[in-house]
């Protein structure tokens, strides 16, 4: 008796992310590499870099001499195509990034017609800085897990958990340290902040910071939308920092911008870790000591819930080489690592008899 794995046949991969990078183009190689043929939708806001990653991919197809039909991008507006792939039959798994209002419809129609999904959800990533942190490292991984891709990462840090000990010197330090960010072209590689997506992207950061000071945070700096040479698009914004509570609705939402929240905590590490875990998402989150024993309860089963767990390095890494995917909300599905790839295939037992009797189950004699 054994197991094997057979490619599902026809794959789906759709994004309903704005990610200003292809990341969810992974997906629909490991599909591909597993054996099947693979169509894939980006985001209806993110067709040229889509296009581009095709014309990548066509190329290495074709010095394999492999058709490019194994490998389809299809770009429409609106729902339409991804509203067809979820219902179609004819594809048995459909690998879905997006936020969690997409994935609870994406989940509910594949799971209606028993088809399977890998769905990869929103996130609200904290960063805890304990006591023991070590500032020289945690402030960098704070700002770049904050405002890289301006905010636009699955995997940006959204929360900032800061021992009171600890909290007015990271507070000062990040407020000094945002005004010297520079901000415009992504194609000038002294900038460390592009645009947002679009310009409703931009209001739904200026409503954000409405919506979180009417709850009684404290707008510590940044929050305005950029005018004038440079900025005409209207999709620059200054990154954000908030004094906040985690239990403002705002804080408790994702907000696919440069916004992040800062909150104090008193006490030892468990009173952190209920704070990072008090949200209905849970894909990445970190923790910056220099305690040992903080970090194995950090990492430890009563520690973070979410799918990505992080020491001494921020929430906005590399993490596509490991098991990529989060816990509640965020859906629970997983993206590369070393045994994803099966959640692409078709596994099949198969047991063999060689002999020249019937065994039956359960030592039954069935003569006949």
């Amino acid at each position: 008796m054994y197991d094997q794995y057979h490619p599902l046949g026809i794959v789906g991969v759709i994004s309903a992310f704005n990610f200003p990078v292809a990341v969810w183009a992974w997906n629909a190689m490991i599909a591909a590499i597993c054996g099947n043929v693979t169509i894939w939708k980006p985001s209806e806001k993110t067709p040229l870099t889509a296009i581009a990653c095709q014309n990548i991919i066509k190329d290495v197809l074709a010095s394999n001499d492999i058709a490019e039909g194994v490998f389809s991008l299809v770009i429409g507006e609106g729902n339409v195509i991804g509203e067809g792939m979820l219902h179609d039959k004819r594809l048995p798994l459909l690998s879905v990034t997006g936020s969690t209002r997409v994935g609870r419809h994406a989940g509910t129609s594949v799971a209606a017609r028993f088809g399977k999904s890998i769905l990869e959800l929103g996130g609200n990533n904290a960063v805890i800085v304990s006591q023991d942190a070590d500032l020289n490292i945690a402030i960098p991984g704070i700002v770049f897990g904050a405002v890289g891709t301006a905010g636009q990462r699955c995997t940006s840090t959204r929360r900032v958990i800061v021992h009171e000990s600890k909290y007015q010197q990271v507070k000062d330090i990040l407020v000094k340290a945002y005004p010297g960010l520079r901000i415009g072209s992504p194609l000038d590689e002294s900038n460390h902040v592009g645009p947002l997506i679009d310009t409703q992207a931009v209001a739904m950061f200026s409503q954000a910071i409405d919506n979180v000071q009417s709850e009684g945070g404290k707008l510590l700096c940044g929050g305005e939308v950029l005018s004038g040479e440079g900025y005409e698009s209207g999709c620059y914004v200054k990154p954000a920092i908030v004094e906040a509570e985690n239990h403002f609705n705002m804080v408790q939402d994702e907000t696919f911008a440069p916004i992040v929240y800062l909150i104090k905590y008193s006490g030892d590490l468990d009173d952190a870790i209920a704070i990072q875990n008090d949200v209905v998402q849970g894909l990445s989150s970190a923790i910056f000591t220099n305690n040992l024993r903080e970090a194995e309860n950090f990492l430890s089963h009563w520690g973070s819930d979410c799918g990505i767990a992080n020491v001494n390095i921020g929430t906005s890494g590399a993490e596509i080489g490991g098991a990529f995917g989060g816990e509640k909300e965020t859906g629970g599905g997983r993206e590369s690592g070393s045994d994803a790839w099966k959640a692409y295939m078709r596994r099949q037992t198969n047991t063999i008899n060689y002999s020249t009797e019937l065994p039956l189950a359960q030592g039954i004699k069935f003569d006949i």
